[in-house]
């Protein structure tokens, strides 16, 4: 095996650890609520707090892998991953485990963020989509893991093994990235304190109001939590323009590529996402399935998207992102518009169907847009570059559920939109034809969102991966 085919694999190996703590939480949560005596809106910040370190942490700790070494930075993140999957799994109340997996997500945070830059650094632009395949791969597998592995875990053994099969994985990981994943060069810069803060700062403020919002609908409390963050946002870019050592160097959004590709991944990420949520609600809702059974009908779609990610990222290699990705997006409004069609008796195997389509289109999507993302990013902006995409990905994934949830609330109350998505309420009667008008509300939303993610995705122009190095790295000094 080659060095750089080693480095992939443990890129990999991050990636699919992540992603199956994605998916076996959700399948978990029941289990978890029962057994440390939570309530449902405390339940929830389990899967929620994971979102917010994210979205939050990943730009920050991206520069950090600038500054102080992507490899230091990427170890140092499985480290914490396992350290933080280990205080998970003792944990015996509810509090203490929403504060371990805030823990585990500041070293998730750390390997996604650096992940794609030590593949940029390792890969050339016109090798990265395949590279990116593979990552893509990794999370499809994961998700899928992560189903199976949740479902009998929590059933035969216990939930806190769930969190526990992280440990031996990350201690390995952990040793193999140590010896094999090494800086090739340095990048000499300062940190940027009153950036990162106000930045922070301002994605906390923003997103815990979009999660307040879900929560408890729009209250004066939010709604100041929002202003301020917004107002936050808006210093944090004036100090950016005007700083010498910018946390986030706003000069790489010259280029057209970039920028409408990482506003493309926020808006499939807001639109996608949401339907993950919506179909759950359905299947455990108004087809009264259990946490494991409704997740069994999404493997179809994480078995295609696996297989065929690592191709499709060989072919953005040859042709670019721009119809690869844009076409991505259009399988994912056909998904939904075959989701439109769910009635409280329709068959299964038209929610099998769209999730094959949404598989293809993911596997389209993502590594051809990550790649190009990096192919334009500058060699000593990577892991900023990096972190600030994860980062409008994760946002995305919030506002997916603050659309989910409230499109659940417009026909049942917030708690019990929350019972259903934890596998706890089901619906009944003359409740489930108004729920189902509301989430097919989501759904045409939902596509709409896709529809400006499409429109970017092909607005972003033609590309050619063997020059776009040389030119980001002029801009990024312009």
């Amino acid at each position: 095996m080659t060095s750089e085919n080693r480095i992939l694999a443990i890129i990999v190996v991050g990636v699919l650890m992540g992603a199956i703590d994605s998916t076996v939480v959700l399948l978990a949560l029941p289990a978890i609520t029962q057994a440390l005596h939570a309530t449902l809106y405390t339940s929830i910040w389990i899967i929620l707090v994971y979102l917010l370190v994210l979205a939050v942490a990943t730009t920050q700790l991206g520069k950090l892998g600038d500054i102080f070494g992507r490899s230091n930075m990427f170890n140092l993140g499985f480290a914490v991953f396992t350290v933080g999957s280990a205080m998970c799994g003792f944990s015996g109340d509810v509090l203490v485990l929403v504060f371990s997996r805030a823990v585990q997500a500041v070293g998730g945070a750390l390997v996604t963020s650096n992940s794609g830059a030590i593949v940029a650094d390792t890969f050339p632009p016109e090798r990265r989509g395949h590279a990116f395949g593979f990552t893509g791969f990794g999370y499809n597998v994961g998700a899928l893991l992560g189903i199976v592995i949740g479902g009998v875990i929590t059933t035969f053994v216990g939930w806190q093994y769930i969190f526990f099969i992280n440990v031996p994985i990350g201690i390995v990981a952990v040793g193999l990235g140590v010896v094999y994943i090494k800086d090739k060069k340095k990048i000499q810069q300062k940190l940027d304190i009153p950036g990162m803060a106000s930045f922070g700062a301002s994605l906390v403020l923003l997103t815990f109001s979009m999660i307040d919002f879900a929560t408890f609908g729009a209250t004066p409390f939010n709604i100041a939590l929002a202003t301020v963050g917004a107002v936050l946002m808006v210093l944090f870019v004036l100090w950016e323009r005007a700083s010498e050592h910018p946390m986030l160097n706003f000069r790489i959004f010259k280029s057209r590529i970039l920028k409408y590709s990482i506003s493309a991944s926020f808006f499939q990420s807001l639109g996608y996402m949401s339907v993950v949520f919506i179909v759950i609600l359905y299947l455990q809702g108004i087809r009264g399935l259990d946490p494991f059974s409704a997740s069994v009908l999404l493997i179809p779609g994480y078995v295609v998207g696996s297989l065929s990610a690592p191709y499709m990222g060989r072919l953005s290699d040859r042709f670019g992102a721009r119809i690869l990705a844009t076409l991505g997006i259009s399988l994912m409004c056909i998904a939904i518009l075959v989701y439109l069609a769910l009635t409280a008796t329709t068959s299964y195997y038209i929610v099998v169907l769209a999730t094959i389509l949404t598989g293809i289109g993911g596997a389209m999507f993502w590594p051809a847009n990550n790649s190009t993302v990096m192919a334009h990013a500058p060699r000593e902006e990577y892991g900023s570059t990096s972190g600030f995409l994860r980062t409008a990905s994760s946002v995305g994934m919030l506002g997916s559920f603050v659309i989910a949830i409230t499109a659940a609330s417009l026909a049942v109350s917030r708690s019990t939109a929350f019972g259903i998505l934890l596998g706890t309420s089901r619906l009944i009667g003359g409740v489930s034809t108004s729920f189902l008008h509301g989430i097919d509300t989501a759904f045409i939303v939902s596509i709409a969102i896709l529809i400006v993610a499409g429109i970017l995705s092909f607005s972003r122009g033609r590309e050619d991966r063997t020059k776009a190095h040389v030119h980001a790295s002029i801009q990024g000094k312009i």
